[in-house]
């Protein structure tokens, strides 16, 4: 009886050790498991706002950080075409996501227009332009916009300016930048004495003014559109992540930075 009853509790002790054992290997699995690192190829324009919605969706994520990207639409098209890393692209053009799409480069399924923007004229602080009609003035000789073959802002810029009738007649005046943010720079440190970019870059500025905005008609609509790269090894985690973009929480961040979010997930 005696060896029966140390038997047993021989195989209780084995079983134990065996099921901690296994159950410890899984945990340790969970805790050292790879984080995921998303790369988001987005417009300049969206800096500001992305950075506190990464800080809020790394908060509510752990284990997935938020790598960004930032540069014109162009730019990041031509980069992705080439192989570039990226996991999710929010363009602030169709046309470069329409590229991407015909060269089978996106999930076609997982796209969708995340917001909306205004074009408006900014001169300095101080400057006493009043409006689009002041540009052909002489004591405006930099006109700063972006290049409209790779920065949507630039291209809308030009299809309002030409709607005016302006383009021709200030085109020799024009300093061509390489995304948005840099045209408000060149009005910000007076190397241009007018520019044209969105409303939301001029949110966090003391240094500019809003002169005007560019009638809504003068330019095709701007829209964002985003989309998850199909080359991406974390296409669940970037649809994921687009989907926070989507909603209310995003939405109220977006906002805050001047900007029309277009579709919100209840």
């Amino acid at each position: 009886m005696k060896k029966l009853l140390s038997l047993g509790l021989v195989l209780i002790v084995l079983t134990t050790v065996a099921i901690a054992g296994c159950g410890g290997g899984e945990g340790q699995a969970r805790a050292g498991a790879e984080p995921v690192n998303l790369t988001i190829a987005a417009a300049a324009s969206l800096q500001d706002a992305a950075g506190e919605l990464k800080t809020i969706y790394e908060q509510q994520q752990a284990g997935v950080k938020i790598t960004y990207n930032f540069a014109s639409s162009g730019t990041l098209q031509k980069q992705i075409e080439e192989g570039a890393p990226a996991d999710l692209f929010i363009s602030a053009g169709k046309s470069q996501m329409d590229a991407l799409a015909e060269k089978g480069l996106i999930v076609d399924a997982s796209r969708r227009d995340l917001l909306g923007n205004e074009l408006v004229l900014i001169t300095g602080k101080d400057g006493s332009l009043s409006g689009f009609e002041g540009l052909t003035d002489a004591g405006v000789a930099k006109i700063a916009v972006g290049t409209p073959e790779t920065v949507p802002a630039g291209k809308y810029a030009q299809e309002a300016l030409t709607h005016l009738g302006l383009w021709d007649k200030i085109e020799s005046k024009l300093v061509l930048a390489k995304d948005v943010r840099q045209v408000l720079t060149y009005v910000e440190t007076s190397n241009a004495d007018a520019g044209l970019v969105y409303r939301s870059d001029t949110m966090g500025s003391d240094r500019i003014k809003i002169v005007a905005a560019a009638p809504a008609d003068s330019h095709k609509p701007i829209v964002y559109p985003m989309a998850v790269i199909k080359g991406s090894k974390y296409q669940k985690e970037a649809e994921d992540f687009a989907g926070f973009l989507q909603g209310a929480e995003a939405a109220r961040v977006f906002e805050k930075y001047g900007f029309k979010p277009l579709e919100t997930n209840s």
